[in-house]
């Protein structure tokens, strides 16, 4: 029996092919320079002795588009494009990929396909699966239920074989339609009306994404409160005593007032009180909680926060480091390990690091503990967790090493004892308020030991006090102080918001970051470098490659390697414009998009066919559009506020 395994990209089936052979195949070119074909003979539980071709493709073999009438952007009215006719081919720089599967497929009685276990991998297996049935439409399908190239799981997965996930490769094929018709209707709609009408614009494409603008609106909604904030003077009460030598300062629990009549009325009673009364003294245990197993959205935003690294690098870096079989899948939702899993083994592999290998010995040798769970699992691939011991020599560079010694102590964190403590209050009653201070002394640091990213330390030590006694306080004042200004969005943030609003997939986000910041509608500078933000983009484009008054963006490294985002001109235009068409459903809001995101699930989930989705959401994006066509004024007038100046 002749089975052909494909799998997503060449690394992954060198690797798998290696695995199953026993690290003996013999090896094919193909008229593909960077995909071999691998040859070996394999027992399979359910087909017994086969002869196997492992082979690959190089992501998506097909494409969609429309048929030749409409390409032109003069063909047709832009409107027209949510209707006109779609057509798939197999995609540019393909053939030879394609051809090499049909070929392969042609004899064989089994595809065994190896892509990702995620929505894209489903999709890309359904297009090996029409490629294989070109010329034997009677071969069998299966998929390889798979998410790390550890030698034990590839072996299981090659044993047990499933079906491939159709309603899965429905979603995408609705998505990828969805994307090209509003991407294109949009796009030229914004490009056309606005090169005609902006002197500014005249030779600039104006791209729109279904995602990407509702990642510019988060830009911008928080550069807007950073522009239209305006200090607020507020009042407050603060106390303090010293006993043995330490001086211990109280926070009204009021916190601050803005009515400085109503403070001083209240400073008063408590000036005419005399005595402060210690109100309670509490000490209690307490914990901070070690990490939770790491997912993709996480690994973004803790990368972005704690490795000065964009999300996109991030990501980058992870996908190499699972090709290599160092990490497992690095696109998951999921924070809860399998109690299958035999994470001790895992553990055992970091022994002979000489940076954390002290702190795993420990591990294994008593202080292991079974991972917290977190709430989220795609049922498909276990947390982000390393593979296999690697030394930094065997990296390509610092930033790889990062990552992995980022995953690395984040693991171990996970299966460590939480940090252990004892915190103290002691609340005062002061005329008729209520003043309390605190402290922590930090008895065991446990994971803190191995994961530097948190911070938990001992404060001073507060000195004794007896619930009841009578205190003379030495300070007594009103305060006055200021509200201060939101701070741009960092990265870590952008993603959060990304999350929490359903824009985008884990696996998707850090491109639609990339993307906008690539179409010049927002850009990065350091942390702190630019005071309250002024717009990238000069006069004319906005194409974010400067800023307003002469701010380039540069400025030191204030935020520690930490990047915040600034909205161009242009940006700024858009947004501003399609809220006043339609604020509820305006395409830089994320309700839109969310909505189809939940529609993608139904599908998924078999309660929607991609038909009705399509359609439906279609719909929704007609109604924008029509309106946006009425009201093109609003968007040309935007534009010449915010680029001819």
């Amino acid at each position: 029996m002749k089975v052909v395994c494909i799998a997503e990209k060449p690394s992954i089936s060198k690797a798998v092919a290696g695995i199953l052979s026993g690290g003996r195949p013999s090896v094919r070119d193909t008229r593909n320079k960077y995909i071999k074909n691998y040859d070996f003979t394999y027992r399979f539980p359910s087909w017994g002795d086969c002869h196997v071709t492992f082979s690959c493709v190089m992501g998506h073999l097909m494409e969609i588009d429309f048929e030749p009438a409409y390409k032109s952007w003069q063909s047709c009215p832009p409107a027209a494009l949510f209707e006109a006719r779609i057509v798939s081919k197999v995609g540019k720089d393909q053939k030879g990929v394609y051809d090499n599967i049909v070929s392969e497929c042609a004899r064989a009685e089994i595809l065994f396909i190896w892509t990702d276990c995620d929505r894209e991998g489903e999709h890309i297996g359904s297009e090996v699966m029409g490629a294989a049935r070109q010329k034997n439409p009677n071969i069998r399908i299966y998929r390889a239920n798979f998410n790390n190239l550890e030698r034990a799981h590839i072996i299981q997965a090659a044993r047990n074989p499933v079906a491939l996930d159709l309603r899965a490769a429905a979603a995408v094929d609705a998505r990828q339609e969805l994307d090209l018709r509003l991407g294109a209707a949009f796009t030229r709609f914004q490009t056309l009306q606005l090169q005609q009408a902006i002197q500014a614009l005249a030779d600039q494409i104006i791209s729109y994404g279904s995602c990407q603008f509702p990642t510019l609106g988060f830009v911008v909604d928080r550069w807007r409160r950073v522009q239209n904030f305006r200090p607020e003077t507020f009042w407050s009460i603060k106390v303090s005593y010293v006993r043995d030598d330490i001086d211990v300062e109280f926070t009204w629990k009021r916190g601050r007032l803005f009515d400085q009549l109503a403070v001083v009325l209240m400073f008063e009673r408590c000036l005419e009180s005399g005595m402060a009364r210690v109100a309670s003294v509490i000490r209690k245990p307490t914990s901070k909680w070690r990490p939770l197993p790491l997912t993709t959205v996480e690994l973004q935003k803790q990368g972005a926060r704690f490795l000065g690294m964009s999300s996109k690098k991030v990501m980058d870096i992870a996908e190499k480091l699972y090709n290599n079989g160092f990490l497992s899948y690095p696109r998951t939702e999921t924070d809860q390990f399998d109690p299958g899993m035999n994470l001790r083994a895992l553990v055992e592999k970091q022994v002979v690091d000489q940076q954390w290998g002290t702190y795993a010995q420990k591990l294994l040798d008593g202080d292991y503990r079974a991972p917290r769970n977190g709430r989220n699992n795609d049922k498909a691939h276990p947390p982000i967790h390393p593979i296999a011991h690697v030394a930094p020599h065997a990296l390509r560079d610092r930033d790889e090493h990062r990552v992995y010694e980022f995953v690395v102590r984040r693991f171990l964190a996970c299966v460590s004892e939480d940090a252990k403590g004892e915190s103290s209050t002691v609340d005062l009653e002061y005329g008729g308020e209520r003043f309390s201070t605190s402290g922590l002394i930090v008895l065991a640091r446990n994971y803190l030991d191995v994961y530097p990213y948190d911070r938990w330390t001992s404060s001073r030590p507060l000195p004794a006090f007896t619930q009841g006694e009578l205190i003379p306080l030495d300070t007594a004042n009103v305060t006055e102080g200021e509200t201060s200004s939101p701070s741009l969005l960092t990265e870590s943030e952008l993603i959060g918001l990304m999350d929490a609003n359903g824009i985008g997939t884990d696996a998707t986000m850090a491109d639609h970051i990339e993307k906008v910041c690539e179409r010049g509608y927002v850009f990065k500078r350091p942390k702190g470098g630019g005071g309250r933000g002024g717009r990238g983009g000069g006069r004319g484009r906005g194409r974010g490659r400067g800023a307003a008054n002469g701010d380039n963006g540069g400025g030191g490294t204030g935020g520690g390697g930490i990047t915040e985002f600034v909205p161009s001109n242009l940006g700024v235009a858009l947004v501003e414009a399609y809220d006043t068409i339609a604020f509820d459903a305006s395409l830089t809001k994320p309700f839109l998009r969310k909505e189809m995101e939940e529609k993608m699930r139904a599908i998924c989930d078999g309660r929607k066919t991609r038909q009705e989705v399509v359609h439906e959401s279609l719909e929704q994006y007609r109604e924008v559009f029509v309106k946006a066509n009425r009201e093109v004024g609003v968007l040309k007038e935007a534009c010449r506020r915010y680029l001819e100046v």
